[in-house]
């Protein structure tokens, strides 16, 4: 089996695996992650022909290729295919722009037909003492309610829907039920959501065989000033604590404020 990447991939520093990345720095580039939500379905990826990822497995997160604007094509092999011509998703033709951040999904429809989605990830900013929440449905499952601390937060969502919340930063209980019940399908699990992140959450797999599971993919660095809120990081179910943290960090920057004032105006005096 080939056990290289290309060079367009190692020149982008490609790495596999679910975790943080930080916005596009180059102001005419843009960053493309690729998950692959196909199960039990060991595949390579193409990109403008050429081997981009070899042996990509189920459930794996790869990414973000930096990338420069422009128009690419996708297409997703059998294992240790000699080249792109007999594709088995795509090719799928992309368009990214200056500064833009995406995440291409090799996915089963709601059907359970192996397909291909192209989504843009937001990079606007989070308010202080909050993340974003993005849960995307790409799963071969009908429609979808999502569940935090037990409660529905999104409803009746179709695949390949999206629905993005803003909500407290802290640690929430997530899990996925049919549309109009309670009884999860996929979870619960402990999720994490950091203050001034974006948390995407892909449903995928197949209800049908069994095999439903969750994906993550999280950005960082989208913090509004000031940086950080002193007691941010409260559970989202806790009101009153939110409450309490966010007027003491209201005291500490009247404070803060008023130490300034009194410093210009000595120094003023000084002079």
């Amino acid at each position: 089996m080939r056990k290289t990447v290309t060079a367009l991939a190692a020149a982008a520093g490609l790495t596999a695996g679910v975790g943080f990345m930080t916005p596009a720095t180059a102001a005419d580039n843009a960053q493309l992650s690729v998950l692959h939500a196909v199960p039990d379905t060991t595949v390579d990826v193409y990109v403008n022909g050429a081997l981009t990822l070899d042996d990509f497995t189920p459930g794996t997160l790869a990414g973000p290729l930096d990338l420069p604007q422009g128009s690419y094509e996708l297409a997703i092999t059998a294992p240790d295919a000699a080249d792109a011509s007999a594709p088995i998703i795509g090719p799928v033709t992309v368009q990214l722009a200056s500064g833009g951040n995406y995440t291409a999904v090799a996915n089963l429809d709601a059907a359970g037909t192996p397909t291909a989605n192209f989504y843009t990830n937001d990079l606007s900013t989070v308010a202080p003492g909050k993340s974003h929440l993005t849960v995307r449905h790409t799963a071969a499952a009908p429609a979808v309610d999502v569940l935090a601390n037990g409660a529905p937060v999104i409803t009746g969502l179709e695949n390949p829907g999206e629905e993005t919340l803003a909500v407290d930063a802290g640690t929430i209980s997530a899990s996925v039920a049919a549309a109009g019940t309670t009884t999860p399908v996929i979870g619960p699990a402990d999720l994490s959501l950091p203050e001034g992140t974006h948390t995407f959450v892909y449903a995928w797999g197949s209800l049908e065989d069994g095999n439903l599971a969750l994906a993550t993919q999280t950005i960082e660095g989208m913090e509004s000033a000031p940086n950080a809120v002193p007691g941010a990081l409260v559970a989202a179910e806790d009101n009153s604590a939110a409450l309490a943290a966010g007027a003491g960090a209201t005291v500490l920057l009247l404070i803060g404020a008023a130490a300034a004032v009194r410093r210009r105006t000595a120094s003023a005096v000084r002079r």
